[in-house]
């Protein structure tokens, strides 16, 4: 087992897009980051880039969150490896967007089934190793938690849930030490829902502005927790 004193993390849906951003920040502060992805060899090949950042600091797990054996799995996989687990970012996360009428019952469990099973999943899988590293545990939500649209019924739905979820769990665990925040950004640029980021969305949060975000929380001192973050772009188009 490699140094046990060396801070980790484990960041769903970190293959690319804020997962990325969010372990790319950390690894730069000299944290070690597993990244999961449905697809083992998304998860290798994004290991592999974070790893030229700093050698042995990445580690990429295959696992579905919607599972809970499988997000059990996936921390035990990150304590057997550096032997403990200090933060958990749930970010794996979809969107479908259709009208009510044409949304289909597949989109909605799918939505629901992710965006917010998963974030249970990954909650009930990392809370005793983080009450033994008295940890963190973010969510990553989005405005659509508090702020609902036409053709957003499953999405809205899901993010509400979210941050509801987010707001009661860390009422729960913060006598185990445990520390809990909801991050709740605007537009991103991402990969989301097919899009292939470009120099269009510069105006854009971008990734690593929401790994900063992450990074700010876990440096707070330890009597403070911001519990819950609206982010938005400075100037928006």
């Amino acid at each position: 087992m490699s140094d046990t004193t060396i801070k980790t993390a484990l960041v769903t849906g970190g293959s690319k897009g804020i997962g990325y951003g969010i372990a790319e920040v950390l690894i730069k502060e000299g944290i070690r980051v597993a990244i999961t992805s449905r697809s083992q060899e998304n998860a290798d090949e994004a290991a592999a880039a974070l790893n030229k950042i700093k050698e042995d600091y990445a580690l990429g797990i295959e696992s579905d969150v919607r599972d809970l054996d499988s997000q059990q799995q996936a921390v035990d996989a990150v304590v057997q490896q550096w032997g403990r687990l200090d933060y958990m970012v749930a970010n794996a996360g979809i969107g479908h967007f259709a009208p009510l009428q044409e949304l289909s019952s597949d989109q909605w469990q799918e939505t629901i089934d992710i965006n917010v099973t998963g974030v249970f999943n990954s909650a009930k899988a990392a809370i005793p190793a983080l009450k033994e590293t008295k940890g963190y545990f973010i969510t990553i939500a989005s405005l659509a938690g508090t702020n609902f649209f036409a053709g957003g019924a499953a999405y809205n739905a899901s993010k509400f849930a979210v941050v509801g979820f987010t707001q009661a769990m860390m009422l729960d665990v913060r006598n185990d030490g445990i520390k809990v925040t909801t991050i709740m950004p605007g537009s991103v640029a991402t990969h989301f829902n097919g899009h292939e980021p470009n120099e269009k969305d510069a105006w854009k949060i971008q990734p690593e502005d929401i790994g900063q975000i992450v990074l700010d929380l876990i440096r707070m001192p330890a009597r403070t927790l911001p519990s819950k973050v609206e982010v938005r772009p400075t100037m928006p188009k």
